[in-house]
């Protein structure tokens, strides 16, 4: 890694936890901060495994970007994966709880500062993160994806959102195309991956706009539309992601 950049765990520095839910902070929109896995789990992460989550310094110790994942217990084999980026997150705290020893692990997210993207730093995120799965003798490694450009697209089925290649044949969205350059390959769709049920009252809060009939809506920054039903005052968004897997040896 380029000398002006330091990477540390938040076991080395405790200090930087403020740091790392700033950037989670500005990183993401409001709403998936409210996925209710995440609000259960966020703290216990960081508590439970410091390890697993770490900071990229610039030479002035200012934070660009985070990871953060978690260790899970998985036999390796495809089918058995979890269902998304919530039952993963999920598996990795209860198997912690009972004392299952892991032997894999899961991107959680990756986030880089605004003022910094498009300079590279995603791929070497990527690479640390590959870097803690040796480091720790994991077995494996995956990653639930959000497509970063799939945004743009809600009404594209995921499936057919991924099968889209450029001209030079590396995948359209440049998230995809980062894992795929740091040795990963798409393993298949996580289609429920994060589930967010709210009131309507709170999505119209979340997203800055107003909900005034049941029926499906585009949200910025979803992936997918926002479902909302008036007559019980619940708004449901399913996110489908992409489970990547990489090679670690």
């Amino acid at each position: 890694m380029d000398e002006k950049y330091t990477v540390v765990t938040l076991e080395e520095r405790p200090d930087l936890e403020g740091e790392l839910d700033q950037l989670h902070s500005i990183g993401w929109p409001k709403f998936m901060g409210e996925d209710p896995i995440a609000v259960k789990y966020w703290n216990k992460l960081l508590s439970r495994f410091p390890e697993f989550q770490f900071i990229l310094l610039n030479e002035e110790s200012k934070p660009m970007a985070c990871g953060n994942s978690i260790p899970f217990n998985w036999d390796g084999d495809e089918d058995n994966l979890p269902t998304g980026w919530d039952e993963v997150f999920e598996k990795g705290m209860l198997g912690d709880e009972n004392s299952l020893q892991p032997n894999s692990l899961s991107a959680l997210a990756i986030v880089i500062h605004p003022e910094c993207r498009g300079n590279g730093l995603s791929v070497r995120m990527v690479k640390e993160m590959k870097s803690l799965s040796i480091r720790n003798n994991l077995k494996y490694m995956v990653a639930p994806i959000r497509p970063s450009l799939k945004h743009k697209y809600p009404l594209v089925p995921m499936k057919e959102y991924i099968s889209w290649i450029r001209d030079d044949g590396t995948p359209f969205d440049p998230w995809i195309r980062t894992h795929f350059k740091t040795g990963a390959s798409i393993i298949k769709v996580a289609e429920n991956s994060m589930i967010i049920p709210a009131s309507v009252e709170e999505w119209e809060e979340w997203i800055g706009m107003k909900l005034l009939s049941s029926g499906s809506y585009i949200i910025d920054e979803g992936l997918a539309p926002l479902d909302v039903d008036k007559a019980t005052n619940r708004g449901v968004y399913i996110e489908p992601n992409v489970w990547m897997r990489h090679y670690l040896d």
